[in-house]
């Protein structure tokens, strides 16, 4: 997760729209991209972890989108991530990983093309915008950061609930990665078909200077109210992102490692034209170092050594307790790229402690994504 640093009000910190519509004075707040979200908001987390898998939960979220402009843009884009963003079309969004020259990871996040020469790049947690401002010397494009703030709504029920949500019902035939403008309550937004829950979902798009998100919020909430949809803090998503095998920026990867080393290799186009790492990639080992783990008696913590024939292997990254499961899951990142998968280990904390533990493949369930494309409806 992005820094949890816990505060209401922070140096240099910033709230979102919706903040005064949830913050309590007992609420806890980490910081991610200089945006406070809330880490604890008085919930249990996993009370809302199955209202998240059965109903639908709304999040303030730290994403944070910038804006690519002009005749150059997908130029740009093409030239910073190792997607093939050329075949990006509008109201579309993709997964893009950017690389420094030695196929280290610099950042993850959401591509969406909103025009001919109009995209945003929805960042994960870290200092991107000026890396990615340099990339664009010599060329006809602008990137900026265009003050918009996120929030998601997750479950089963959410596109139930962003068809009464919206002035005009949900667009027709709105497809898993699909982005739209439509209005909530009056004001014009963007929402697209994605999230950090491995659920269905969406995210809607808030232009702070431009209009009044906390009345956005509150009629999606509202909206929501007839499917049981809580406000909830990141400590279910938490939960329920570990369990769909998506990462964190800085927790579970960073320039150390290069996709493939962190198990995103899928996410590497080496037969498109030049990007910046396509070499150092193109030579690159591409077995993973990174591979989930199951604990039966407990949660491996973070930062934890993991231990096979007396000898430290790894260490372990993102973990929680899975209320589906019924035991601690999390992420390992080994030291070397053998063959781990299937192999059991031992996890020794920091006090001593230790779980026994087996190396499994990621995600710990739904692999072809069947729950947030809305094919697998199962209530757990």
């Amino acid at each position: 997760m992005p820094n949890t640093t816990l505060c209401i009000d922070g140096f240099g910190t910033r709230r979102s729209p919706f903040f005064d519509c949830y913050a309590t004075p007992e609420s806890e707040f980490g910081v991610g991209n200089g945006r406070l979200f809330p880490w604890r908001i008085g919930d249990s987390a996993t009370a809302d972890y199955w209202t998240l898998r059965r109903n639908a939960a709304q999040f303030d979220v730290p994403e944070m989108p910038l804006e690519i402009t002009g005749p150059d843009a997908v130029k740009l884009l093409d030239k910073v991530f190792a997607r093939d963003m050329r075949k990006l079309r509008a109201g579309r969004a993709v997964y893009a990983i950017a690389c420094n020259t030695r196929g280290g990871i610099v950042m993850d996040g959401i591509a969406i093309r909103l025009g001919d020469e109009r995209y945003w790049y929805v960042q994960a947690n870290g200092d991107f915008l000026g890396w990615f401002s340099a990339q664009a010397a010599g060329l006809d494009v602008e990137v900026r950061d265009p003050d918009i703030w996120v929030f998601q709504v997750q479950g089963p029920r959410s596109l139930a609930i962003l068809a009464r949500a919206c002035d005009d019902g949900a667009p027709d035939g709105f497809r898993y990665f699909d982005v739209c403008e439509r209005k909530i309550a009056g004001f014009p937004v963007t929402v697209s078909r994605t999230g950090w829950t491995g659920e269905l979902g969406f995210e809607v798009y808030v232009p702070r200077r431009e209009i009044d998100g906390a009345a956005v919020w509150k009629h999606v909430l509202a909206a929501g109210e007839p499917d049981g949809l809580v406000v909830s803090s990141l400590r279910s998503m938490q939960i329920r992102r570990i369990e769909a095998g998506i990462l964190d920026y800085n927790t579970d990867m960073d320039q150390r490692v290069t996709p493939y080393e962190a198990g995103l290799g899928a996410f590497i186009n080496l037969d498109k034209g030049d990007f910046i790492g396509k070499v150092a990639l193109a030579e690159a080992d591409q077995r993973s170092r990174l591979h989930g783990l199951r604990c039966e008696s407990g949660v491996p913590a973070f930062g934890a050594k993991v231990h096979a024939a007396g000898e430290t292997i790894g260490r372990v990254l993102s973990s929680a307790w899975s209320p589906l499961l019924g035991c601690g899951i999390g992420y390992v990142r080994f030291f070397g790229s053998d063959d781990w998968l299937g192999r059991d280990v031992t996890v020794v904390h920091r006090d001593g402690t230790e779980l026994k533990g087996a190396v499994v493949t990621l995600p710990f369930y739904d692999p072809e994504k069947k729950i947030p494309r809305g094919i697998d409806t199962t209530i757990p």
